[in-house]
């Protein structure tokens, strides 16, 4: 008979383990998926993760992509964090990274076609507006009329996504684009660009702000009261109010710190990668950022690296179903059982498995 101990204290190891056990795991599911579907299992899995870096025909290209798609789920997945130590669970970062690219394109265009070295900054100021006045939309609902800021947030994510689409074919759209949806290509617009800061790395402003935002997150969840206070919130909720921190004060701050950092996110990828707004701008940079976030166990440090893992993820993803016809699917709901097996596994941290007899148990 299998039945599951309590420990006393969570196992400091399994909490650092279950995320190498759940990308095991997720290979081995996965190789099974992939051999259902007709496809060599070994293959699908080395062309997800070591051709990408290691097979010169691909590396070239794929190796600075890493960065350039780690940066992103980096912001997000740090912001996050915050909140979800402090148990606030901001779930609709997707649409604040939207609204931040809107703002920020948006402030850009509306410049245009002045030519000054202030105005990325500028637009970078307004991405982080935009996405932090999106995650306000919840944190006052939660903390003036106790709403669920799950579902709020959540359910923003559609509006933001509709929003994206009413500015792709109205006002942000290119007036020379022949009635295409979309608008001017910002990357090409040398006062409003994100290009690479050193050619061929896929290095651009925002991976050295992911890098940046790591280093503060850390120094404040390890070194300042505030960090403190977050973790306090989460992990003893009426310790905290006892020690006189204020419920409402945490929710304001971690869901606009998430807001602010999901719509930087969203300005560099508009200003860079992406290069515009378009129907088609958000590519779920905000949900994956959820995984990211818990695969790094809710640290700073570990979610640079989950960010990386999962960047390698996408990249490895599009290479597969390129060279192998796996369907897009295949590969999102490869993705997905990675968070699948890591909450799973995750009952390791809290819980020992115990084999033996029924009278043994009792």
């Amino acid at each position: 008979m299998i039945r599951l101990e309590k420990r006393p204290s969570p196992s400091a190891f399994w909490q650092w383990a279950t995320p190498v056990l759940a990308v095991i795991l997720t290979m081995i599911a996965g190789g099974i998926m992939f051999a259902l579907l007709g496809k060599n299992p070994v293959e699908a899995i080395r062309t997800i993760f070591w051709d990408p870096l290691f097979n010169e025909q691909f590396a070239a290209y794929s190796r600075p992509q890493l960065l350039v798609k780690a940066g992103p789920l980096i912001l997000i997945a740090v912001g996050l964090s915050l909140g979800f130590k402090a148990g606030i669970w901001n779930i609709g970062a997707e649409g604040q990274y939207i609204m931040g690219a809107i703002f920020g394109a948006g402030v850009g265009l509306a410049l245009y076609p002045v030519e000054s070295r202030l105005i990325f900054p500028v637009m970078v100021v307004a991405g982080i507006f935009g996405g932090w006045l999106w995650a306000m939309i919840p944190a006052i609902l939660k903390t003036r009329f106790n709403t669920n800021e799950i579902l709020v947030s959540l359910l923003l994510v559609y509006v933001a996504q509709n929003i994206l689409a009413s500015m792709s074919i109205g006002l942000l759209r290119n007036p020379e684009g022949g009635g295409f949806p979309g608008s001017r290509n910002l990357s090409q617009i040398p006062a409003m660009a994100n290009p690479e800061l050193i050619p061929g790395t896929g290095m651009h402003w925002g991976v050295i702000a992911a890098f940046m935002v790591v280093i503060a997150a850390y120094v404040l969840l390890q070194r300042h009261i505030l960090g403190y206070h977050i973790k306090l919130a989460g992990q003893a909720p009426k310790a905290a109010r006892f020690a006189g921190v204020s419920p409402s004060r945490l929710v304001i701050l971690c869901m606009g710190l998430s807001g602010a950092l999901a719509g930087m996110a969203g300005l560099f990828e508009v200003a860079g990668p992406s290069g515009q707004i378009s129907i088609d701008f958000n590519v779920g940079y905000g949900f994956t950022a959820i995984i990211v976030a818990f695969l790094g166990r809710l640290n700073p440090i570990g979610i640079l690296l989950a960010g990386l893992l999962m960047a390698l993820t996408y990249i490895g993803g599009e290479l597969a179903s390129f060279m192998l016809s796996l369907p897009s699917a295949a590969i999102q709901a490869f993705q997905g059982m990675l968070l699948f097996f890591l909450l799973a596994v995750d009952l390791l941290t809290n819980y020992r498995i115990r084999i033996g007899t029924k009278k043994e148990v009792a």
